[in-house]
């Protein structure tokens, strides 16, 4: 595992991830799996694109999670 890349969930975190911490959660992931600090002109489609894809499931996971012991979540109706 890329020790860059942090817990971005609470309690680890107080509040919810901001999207500059998944993205560079996502890009840190990409880095360490394709083996490329910063892609070759010929590969840095793909590499941006496995970057995005990778902070999309991040978003979905994170939104998703239950955390036993956390406090809910505030639902505001108007």
């Amino acid at each position: 595992m890329c020790r860059s890349i942090k817990t971005l969930r609470p309690p680890v975190i107080p509040e919810k991830a901001t999207e500059e911490e998944i993205r560079a959660a996502a890009l840190q992931y990409v880095r360490k799996v394709s083996g490329f600090r910063a892609p070759a002109a010929h590969n840095q489609e793909v590499f941006e694109a496995a970057v995005d894809a990778i902070a999309e499931a991040t978003r979905d996971l994170l939104d998703g999670l239950q955390v036993r012991g956390a406090p809910a979540t505030a639902t505001v109706t108007a």
